[in-house]
């Protein structure tokens, strides 16, 4: 199975990934991952973006798509992958079209998994972070044992800054700018498969299974 998920910030695309990966045996493929992977292996690629990174730079478009070509000529791939993270605009996915089609590989499904933004704040905000050991918690969901402490090491929890609601309302606004004309470009190769992200874990889990069935 090879597909792309895409969503806004909070809406459980990370948590479906895991479960797609452990269903179907295939990787997850996400930029960040593999940006620092290439970068840690020094390779010419990761060498090349690193210079950007250095500096606090985006990494340009034309060796995003390099690396992630490089990582789809693994034999892992060959029976399906996980994008997440990748395309976010038009022209990524139109640069990614050109690579899979090099690599006689297709897309089968895009998945987006879509929730209201009030929803997607309100998820947001309650989440907190272990300083000491990175155990995450979330105040309305999933809460500590004792406020401001972690449960595991008792270190402290702290908010990150991208999850205060202004942010958080800023990188939502951005995430639609960039992908309403995304979701138009899969929808017009009749690939995309819209996923109601409101529920458990488990409901949403067994949509994108029913959809992929179907």
């Amino acid at each position: 199975m090879k597909t792309i998920l895409l969503g806004p910030p909070g809406c459980g695309k990370g948590t479906q990934a895991k479960i797609l990966m452990g269903t179907y045996t295939i990787p997850q493929i996400s930029t960040g991952d593999i940006l620092r992977e290439a970068v840690k292996k020094s390779s010419s690629l990761g060498l090349e973006a690193k210079s950007y990174m250095d500096k606090g730079l985006l990494v340009p478009d034309s060796l995003v798509i390099k690396i992630i070509e490089e990582r789809l000529r693994h034999t892992d791939c060959r029976d399906g992958f996980i994008l997440d993270g990748f395309p976010r605009t038009t022209a990524q996915a139109e640069a990614l079209d050109t690579t899979l089609s090099n690599l006689d590989l297709a897309l089968e499904h895009v998945f987006s998994i879509e929730v209201g933004d009030e929803e997607l704040i309100k998820r947001l905000i309650g989440r907190r972070i272990c300083r000491q050991c990175g155990e995450g918690y979330h105040m309305a969901f999933n809460p500590p044992k004792k406020e401001g402490v972690c449960d595991t090491c008792q270190g402290a929890l702290y908010q990150r800054d991208d999850d205060r609601e202004e942010t958080i309302r800023n990188r939502l606004k951005v995430y639609h700018t960039q992908t309403a004309p995304l979701i138009t470009f899969y929808q017009n190769k009749d690939i995309l498969r819209v996923i109601d992200g409101v529920g458990s874990i488990e409901d949403i889990q067994e949509r994108i299974t029913t959809t992929i069935n179907a």
